[in-house]
């Protein structure tokens, strides 16, 4: 295949199996590819290619013994560099943990090599996944591969990138309030936040720990279903993992849409979103209508107390989450002449502005006097939030809303308003509050190329449902409109 081709899971083992190409080879062919494209791009931070070909060797010698392959053998992906893999440098795109190997794999990344996938490397991001363009990595911003003038998106905008660009088949990233789903949409691939508790959060660094999740990028709804079903399912060593049957994916899509109630919150729809978004939505609300599809109306009323209460929540436990990180523990110390010193310059040096950011309104809203007015508050605006989706989902299948109000802006152009790159999450933070799964999906591109994704939501643990909506759209043509 060509040096840009794009390869998807069903092809991978297509070739393996008709030995068109050994999995040692295709590993050879992306880090070709990484080799020409990451300089420009910057979409990793670090490459594993002594672990990557004993994987592909692994995988070449089971297909010369004529054994049964995995879900995953020989498929190359990326991996996002706030997950834990062992002897792999893993920062979370910060100074502060420049240099840290971890010394175990996160039961993800373990799953995935289980099922014979292979790691090529880390995925640049967000530091500490805070943020929402890729700008706020202290390692440099990734560029877009659609407009490499633009953002990627965050603050999974390495593995969104890896895919789009064809340096990985598939890749994981993490999502607190958006950080699959809007990169995803950025990009113009699909990408799938699960139910909060549906993938083991074991070996993933935590920025907030009661919204954070692990989901998978792919080139296609059915990829992404593939490897879902290779991490989903309980993990004793993460007890919020949920004790929930996990279907097969895959066997899931392909069924006819028809009668499926879509539920259009009028709420989504308001001030604030670009007209050609707006087009393109309305456009992909049509197709999934002509699919079979009912449309209704719905109201989610506390929608607009959405970015307050998750700016209060997630900078609360990042306070909390990331105390740890003082020179003690990990990462480089900086000198100082007493222990408060110390940890002043360590920290100060080794977190970014938007981290320190996060880290101060976390404190605040936790400290005395205030705990009561902003998080309690904050969490009981999260239980009405949570209750807007399981009434809504009492009336219909799915919920369909745009995945950010904007496309991909150019790099720098909201840097200096961290409340006008808040307010970009409006659409994805009220699934992370509620728990409830959501998958973007490209549904066409703006008047200058820039793709618009549109997002489904399903009930907790309906991960099945929305993929299944999301490959019917994507058959239909849904990228195209």
């Amino acid at each position: 295949m060509s040096a840009t081709a794009i390869w998807t899971i069903p092809e991978v083992r297509s070739a393996l199996d008709a030995r068109k190409i050994s999995a040692r080879e295709l590993v050879k062919e992306f880090y070709a590819r990484i080799e020409r494209r990451n300089a420009e791009l910057n979409i990793f931070l670090a490459l594993s290619p002594e672990r990557a070909y004993a994987q592909a060797d692994k995988v070449d010698a089971a297909i010369a013994a004529g054994d049964a392959l995995p879900a995953l053998a020989g498929v190359p992906v990326a991996v996002k560099d706030v997950i834990s893999t062992h002897g792999i440098p893993t920062t979370c795109g910060s100074r502060i943990l420049q240099g840290y190997r971890p010394a175990y794999d996160a039961t993800a990344v373990t799953r995935l090599e289980r099922a014979g996938a292979i790691v090529l490397g880390k995925t640049n991001c967000d530091e500490f996944a805070m943020g929402s363009s890729n700008e706020n990595s202290a390692y440099g911003p990734v560029r877009n591969p659609v407009a490499t003038d633009y953002v990627p998106g965050g603050s999974s905008g390495g593995s969104a990138a890896a895919v789009a660009a064809n340096l990985a088949v598939a890749a994981l990233g993490t999502d607190t309030g958006g950080s699959i789903r809007q990169p995803g949409s950025f990009c113009g691939v699909p990408a799938l936040n699960p139910s909060y508790g549906r993938v083991s959060r074991y070996g993933l660094i935590a920025y907030a720990s009661s919204l954070d999740r692990i989901g998978p990028f792919a080139h296609t709804a059915s990829d992404v279903a593939t490897v879902l079903s290779v991490i989903a399912g309980r993990d004793p060593r993460d007890s919020t993992s949920a004790s929930v049957p996990v279907p097969d994916y895959v066997a899931g899509i392909g069924k006819s849409l028809h009668g499926l109630r879509i539920g259009i919150p009028d709420d989504y729809f308001g001030e604030g979103i670009d007209p050609e978004v707006r087009k393109k939505i309305e456009a992909g609300i049509a197709l999934l209508e002509k699919l079979g599809c009912k449309r209704v109306s719905i109201r989610m009323p506390n929608t607009e107390y959405a970015i307050a209460a998750y700016y209060i929540i997630a900078t609360a436990e990042a306070s909390s989450n990331l105390a740890r990180y003082d020179g003690v523990r990990y990462g480089p110390r900086v000198p100082g002449a007493t222990l408060i010193e110390m940890y002043q310059k360590t920290r100060g040096r080794g977190f970014g502005a938007e981290v320190k950011r996060r880290i101060v309104l976390g404190t605040y809203v936790l400290s005395a006097g205030y705990y009561d007015a902003y998080y309690l508050k904050g969490q009981k605006v999260r239980t009405l939030i949570a209750r807007d989706f399981r009434e809504a989902f009492e009336k219909v299948d799915a919920i369909v809303t745009p995945t950010s109000p904007v496309p991909a802006f150019r790099l720098g152009e909201r840097t200096a308003n961290p409340l006008q790159m808040y307010l970009a999450d409006i659409y994805t933070v009220t699934g992370s509050l509620a728990g409830v799964p959501g998958i973007s999906v490209p549904s066409g591109k703006t008047a200058s190329g820039l793709p618009v994704g549109l997002q489904i939501y399903g009930p907790a643990f309906g991960e099945d449902r929305v993929l299944h909506m999301a490959h019917a759209f994507e058959q239909a043509g849904g990228q195209e409109l």
